[in-house]
């Protein structure tokens, strides 16, 4: 009795298993074979397309499928709605409800993808769903993969295929788009051989590799133009590189990158160049610039019958003033050209010989500046001689300027007493100074003065936060201005502080100096030079 009892209890555990398995081999088959689902799209695309994606589900099954769920996965690089998410998830009510036997379903989503040549952009999409008088929910995914063709955007690095050791060399990276829509948050990476010495570049970036392109319109261009000192080994080859891309929430798209290679040559001549007597000259607007060019043979063999060009790039450069003793000045190409009738050394240069050219050229006394883009000012003398090529830079000075004025209304501060001036009364006014700043970014500017002795200092200064002080063992006005962007007072605001005074006038017909001039100070973070200005004095009125 008590085996068969035994028997009886095996037999239903296994048929309980038996029920179990068959639920679960149940559930499989409707989730892999019952629900067809698929993503309809392109398989190749290039930037700019619309790219449409159809994702339809059908139950091919008997049974109804109940509370259906789906969540569609745009590619990585998808450009979307600003509030759509990149996961979207449908719930059973988006979806229309229960999916009844032989039921089809279709549901669009529209991108753009983003990505360089040949990548593979995947579409996923999973649905979820309770097969009727089932417990348990069986699921079935698919994934549409999407190759991106040719991409209308170009990207280039012009700079020369060959080089010497130890001398600038100036290149630009230049890009444009054909996209037939507005790229955003676009930034471009360049990438230098270790042992280039990065000088400067146009406009400046972030780190001296990273350049951020706000926006990108279609047929909109730009470039970037950079400047070092490349070292290394004759027949050397060094690579620079440039990817450009776009940001998508925290991550770095890459849509185009491009390769030169530069190849070390050992220079037959050595080049040199000085202005106003210096190698490392810095200009300032109005300058007159002294150009000495020297060249020498240090190749194997002499040299003859030599071509010596040189040509100036900057619009800093008044071109209307160029004097040279033997060179020929073409205005096409701003260039001037010296030969051998001219200069006996580039008839024949022997080996170890030097030969030397000299032209003046005036800097203008300014220029308008439109966009920060045209901070950091250089002037640019490309020369060339036989085969060797050699750039020569002169960075600009920026050029500051400062105004003080007063005023006897309640402008920046409650002002009391007569003005014009009264013999005997107290008056109170306000000082405002106001500093101008064009080319280059200023750091640690302030403006200084002394109070005459008849001006008493009040202790109310504007802006708040701006370092005002007041010295009354040397009666010294301090404002730290601090940074004085490229600019100020020229394409942003200036930047301004304020303060209180007072007077009291004993003589009617005393000539009253309410300040001296004032002095601006600061050093430009472009040529490292500390540049400084003055305003003038500021004279009040008498009551007649």
């Amino acid at each position: 009795m008590k085996k068969r009892l035994i028997f009886t209890t095996i037999s239903m555990v296994f048929i309980l298993l038996g029920l179990a398995a068959y639920s679960s081999w149940q559930s499989m088959s409707f989730s892999k074979e019952a629900l067809k689902l698929e993503i309809l799209g392109p398989e190749k695309t290039t930037i700019g397309e619309d790219v449409e994606y159809v994702v339809k589900m059908k139950n091919n099954g008997s049974i109804r499928f109940e509370n259906p769920e789906m969540i569609f996965t745009y590619p990585e690089g998808a450009i979307i709605g600003e509030e759509e998410s990149k996961v979207k998830i449908m719930n059973s009510n988006d979806l229309g409800g229960d999916i009844y036997p032989g039921e089809e379903r279709s549901f669009k989503f529209s991108a753009r993808l983003l990505g360089k040549e040949n990548d593979t952009r995947i579409a996923k999409v999973s649905v979820s769903f309770q097969p009727k008088d089932l417990k348990t929910r069986s699921e079935v995914s698919t994934t549409l993969t999407t190759m991106l063709g040719e991409i209308p955007l170009n990207l280039a690095i012009d700079i020369a295929s060959k080089a010497s050791t130890g001398k600038a060399l100036t290149f630009r990276v230049n890009y444009s788009s054909k996209v037939g829509y507005p790229l955003e948050d676009l930034t471009c990476y360049v990438q230098f051989p270790s042992d280039f010495q990065f000088l400067y570049s146009q406009p400046k970036g972030m780190d001296n590799t990273q350049w951020d392109i706000p926006i990108l319109n279609e047929g909109g261009a730009g470039k970037i133009e950079i400047s070092g000192i490349l070292n290394g080994q004759s027949m050397e080859q060094k690579v620079f590189k440039a990817r450009i891309g776009v940001w998508q929430d925290g991550n770095f798209i890459l849509l185009k990158e491009v390769i030169r290679g530069v190849e070390i040559v050992a220079p037959a001549l050595y080049i040199t160049q000085k202005v106003n007597n210096s190698e490392n000259y810095v200009a300032s607007p109005g300058d007159q610039l002294h150009y000495e060019v020297t060249f020498r043979n240090v190749g194997d063999n002499a040299m003859q019958d030599l071509v010596f060009i040189t040509r100036l790039e900057g619009e800093q450069f008044d071109l209307s003033s160029i004097k040279t003793t033997d060179g020929k000045y073409q205005t096409g190409d701003n260039s001037i050209i010296w030969d051998a009738s001219n200069i006996p050394e580039l008839k024949f240069l022997d080996v170890g010989q030097a030969g030397k050219v000299e032209f003046w050229i005036n800097v203008k006394p300014q220029w308008a500046m439109k966009t920060l883009n045209d901070k950091n000012p250089i002037l640019k003398n490309k020369v060339t001689l036989g085969e060797t090529r050699q750039d020569f830079l002169t960075k600009i000075n920026s050029v500051i300027s400062a105004q003080q004025k007063f005023y006897s209304d309640n402008t920046y501060f409650e002002n009391s007493g007569p003005y014009p001036l009264e013999t005997g009364q107290k008056t109170t006014l306000t000082v405002e100074w106001k500093a101008i700043n064009n080319y280059n970014d200023i750091e640690n500017a302030k403006m200084v003065t002394v109070l005459p002795e008849s001006i008493t200092f009040l202790g109310k200064t504007y802006p708040e936060g701006m370092e005002i002080t007041y010295d009354s063992n040397t009666s010294e006005v301090v404002c730290n201005i601090g940074s004085l962007p490229a600019g100020s007072g020229v394409i942003k605001d200036a930047k301004i502080c304020a303060f209180q005074i007072s007077l009291q006038p004993e003589l009617a017909d005393e000539v009253i100096i309410i300040l001296g001039s004032a002095q601006l100070s600061g050093t430009d973070q472009w040529t490292n030079t500390i540049l400084t200005t003055k305003t003038e004095t500021l004279y009040g009125q008498m009551s007649r």
